[in-house]
């Protein structure tokens, strides 16, 4: 069991993919990280477009990497300094196990 590392999820306004790439490529080096395209469902219509309203979905990028517990807290801050106020939606969980097959 590996209770030092960390899952987190990013979900991110399309219009900011490539910022938080740069961020992401600057700040988490170590375990890289894994980025792909999801549609966000919420009851909430603030900052829909009426085609979203419609659909009742937006799209938006999900990031998910690994962090060691060190790292953990310096990248929310830097995240949070660089794109407070933009909508991005995060959590973290603990990891139990990872590795390779």
């Amino acid at each position: 069991m590996n209770s030092k590392e960390y899952l987190v999820t990013l979900n991110v306004p399309v219009s900011l993919e490539e910022a938080v790439v740069d961020c992401l490529l600057m700040a988490e080096s170590e375990h890289g990280f894994s980025s792909f395209p999801v549609n966000s469902h919420d009851h909430k219509n603030e900052g829909l477009s009426l085609a979203e309203q419609v659909s009742g979905r937006q799209k938006r990028i999900r990031f998910q990497m690994y962090v060691p517990q060190q790292r953990l807290a310096p990248l929310l801050e830097q995240l949070r300094a660089e794109f407070s106020g933009s909508g991005i939606q995060y959590w973290v969980l603990p990891v139990i196990e990872n590795g390779v097959i």
